[in-house]
């Protein structure tokens, strides 16, 4: 039998600083996981936050589930939104659950930390009589036959006819437009292709655009590509162009001082629904992965329908 005097205490585990372990940790988000750049920056401020809250070179070990839920309540008594909360939760306990599964903490203080309650935010939706005056003023403004305003004319009326992301608009190809079908041909999240169908006026004025306004945009560039929307140089045209073209035809429409494309997006699948398309078929069209991301217009159109109601029923 092994008396206790022969035992040798195993070594105490040097500390750790956090800020090292959270540099290796993104490294593997980024190099590993391969995360998107735009989440592995969202991590990086979380870190960076969470650094400065408990003091620089705060060894891994010595922080627990009060240091945590002190720092979320920063975040809380400062304004930071629901969505901004939750995001900060996963980034600990990404950091923690992947720190204990190398053995570099004892214990994970952040698999008790509670998940903050988001709230359900509504997204801005035009109304049918507000997006026709766009359209229209939009319409006016091409007949003046400037290429740039006869491109924005076929961007909005693209953007409310299909429903598509800015960024899968802005990365359309030629070959992706098939206008005797009236269907564009669209690489969405994850690299998936779905087809969308447009209408008649979006066909218009695609049509005018592709025919007239394209040409005299991409001759103005050495390398102008094979993207449907150009920019005024003639080269492919930016998200961050696509959202100022937007806001400033649709924001004063809804009284804001700015509104992105996604604005379109919303008002597109409302309208849809409003007028009695189904929520799958609505699913398919904006290419949305889960039913319950679609499921958020029917409360928009409830909404509507309701104020619709007590503001016009005799009885409401």
């Amino acid at each position: 039998m092994t008396s206790e005097a022969s035992v040798v205490p195993s070594p105490p585990r040097p500390p750790v600083a956090l800020d090292a372990v959270a540099r290796e940790w993104l490294v593997h988000l980024r190099d590993v996981r391969r995360l998107s750049p735009a989440t592995v920056r969202a991590y990086t401020q979380d870190m960076a936050d969470l650094s400065h809250h408990l003091g620089e070179h705060r060894s891994i070990d010595d922080i627990d589930t009060d240091d945590l839920r002190e720092w979320m309540w920063a975040a809380v008594q400062r304004g930071d939104a629901p969505a901004t909360l939750a995001r900060r939760r996963a980034t600990v306990r990404g950091l923690f659950s992947w720190a204990f599964e190398r053995g570099q903490v004892a214990r994970d203080p952040a698999a008790r930390l509670a998940a903050p309650a988001r709230g359900r935010t509504l997204p801005r939706v035009a109304t049918t009589t507000a997006v026709d005056q766009v359209l229209a003023a939009a319409a006016a403004r091409a007949a003046e036959r400037d290429p740039v305003a006869v491109r924005d004319h076929a961007l909005l009326e693209m953007l409310y006819a299909t429903g598509v992301r800015v960024s899968e608009l802005c990365s359309l190809r030629v070959a992706d437009i098939d206008r005797v079908r009236r269907t564009a041909r669209v690489r969405g999240k994850g690299d998936k292709e779905r087809v969308v169908p447009f209408g008649a006026p979006a066909d218009r004025a695609l049509g005018e655009y592709l025919d007239s306004a394209r040409p005299v945009l991409r001759a103005r560039s050495a390398d102008p590509g094979d993207r449907v929307f150009l920019g005024a140089r003639g080269g492919a045209l930016t998200p961050r162009a696509v959202y100022r073209v937007v806001s400033s035809a649709l924001a004063p429409a809804l009284g804001v001082a700015h509104v992105g494309p996604h604005t379109l997006r919303h008002t597109a699948a409302t309208h849809l629904l409003d007028g009695g398309a189904d929520l799958r078929a609505v699913q398919e069209l904006l290419g949305h992965a889960s039913l319950g991301t679609t499921q958020i217009y029917t409360h928009v159109s409830t909404e509507r329908l309701t104020a619709a109601y007590r503001q016009a029923h005799p009885r409401a």
